[in-house]
């Protein structure tokens, strides 16, 4: 039937995500999911709003939860959007800032959606190289340019940049958008929302799936100057003026809300990746430094594709990408204690079994 799809279609090459099993009992280390439930505040949220006010739209502005990122991260609601999970609030992002004369550039290794999003808008971008540690150098961004946007922590090697590294990049393009997407940044970076009310071409994005536990509610903002926030509502409005709906809203706010669940879960989580980086050293693994709930760790002595698939026969599912510079590489979500006790002893067996 593709003889009835557009040119544009044809070319289209789409994103491909974590596989979510249909199977029962399989340890699920790929995606990065919080291993724990979402704020029972926020739960309690979402049941009240489940009633008879269902058959109404809910609010286009969502102005509660605007209101709750807001008062959260100490800005004004006018520097406040919400979407449909963070990937509709990028994607409107690349629609209505990031598409210049000049072409966008994010690193080499980075969230493979940015240049499927390039692809869907007809966005032209360059890539720049991470260095041979894995890290974002903000002197090889200053190049010509149309607008830049780095994931930070990046994904999926989990590396931090600092708020100063940040601020050099802004600085070298005062007049091109820059986008920090921190869908991992409360596990151990500091957000550049703090660098806003200074920067009007700073746009960040958060998302809730990570550190929220809300993944299944689909539920991302950004923050930035009220005029780049404009741009992104009227891209919404020319698309879904209603992209949250009533139950998203009341669960999102509460959880925003929540802040002693939130830092007794995201402390638990960085515990649990100390814990987890310190048994895959003693495995012989090369670990990258991380301030994500995952980290990216590759053996010098096996293959990449060839362990993800071990481990899959042992039921424990983690995340392997086959692309340059790391491909040797597995990316591993940060679980609860047991589960990654269970990953490092599989590993451990399927290491041992290698050598005999």
């Amino acid at each position: 039937m593709s003889r009835f799809w557009s040119a544009a279609t044809h070319e289209l090459v789409p994103y491909v995500p974590g596989e979510q099993p249909k199977l029962a009992g399989l340890i699920k280390l790929n995606t990065n999911e919080c291993p724990y439930g979402p704020s029972p505040r926020a739960l309690q949220a979402i049941r009240e709003a489940a009633s008879d006010t269902l058959r109404l739209y809910p609010d286009p502005e969502s102005t509660a939860l605007r209101d709750a990122i807001a008062r959260h991260h100490r800005v004004e609601r006018s520097q406040v959007f919400v979407g449909n999970g963070s990937d509709e609030v990028l994607a409107h992002a690349f629609q209505g800032l990031l598409k210049h004369d000049a072409p966008l550039l994010f690193p080499d290794i980075t969230y493979s959606f940015y240049p499927v999003y390039c692809g869907l808008y007809g966005i032209a971008f360059e890539t720049v190289a991470l260095d041979d540690d894995f890290r974002v150098r903000p002197e090889d961004y200053r190049r010509p340019c149309g607008a830049i946007i780095i994931a930070n922590p990046n994904a999926p090697t989990g590396i931090a940049l600092s708020l100063g590294e940040i601020e050099t990049i802004l600085r070298d393009h005062p007049d091109q958008p820059v986008v920090i997407d921190e869908a991992y940044v409360d596990f151990g970076a500091d957000s550049a929302v703090s660098l806003v009310g200074r920067y009007p071409n700073l746009l960040v994005v958060h998302t809730l799936s990570k550190s929220r536990a809300l993944a299944g509610l689909r539920v991302g903002y950004a923050v930035g100057d009220a005029a780049l926030i404009e741009a992104l509502v009227r891209v919404k409005d020319s698309f879904n003026s209603y992209p949250l709906d009533r139950l998203a809203e009341a669960g999102a706010s509460a959880s925003i809300e929540d802040d002693s669940w939130f830092h007794e879960t995201t402390a638990r989580i960085i515990r649990s990746r100390e814990t987890l980086v310190d048994g895959l050293e003693r495995l012989g693994f090369l670990v990258l430094p991380s301030a994500a709930n995952f980290v990216l760790a590759r053996h010098p002595d096996r293959d990449g594709a060839s362990l993800q698939r071990r481990l899959r026969e042992n039921n424990v599912l983690v995340r392997h990408f086959n692309t340059p510079r790391i491909a040797d590489h597995l990316r591993i979500t940060i679980g609860t204690d047991a589960e990654c006790d269970t990953l490092l002893e599989r590993l451990g067996t399927i290491l041992r079994a290698n050598r005999d």
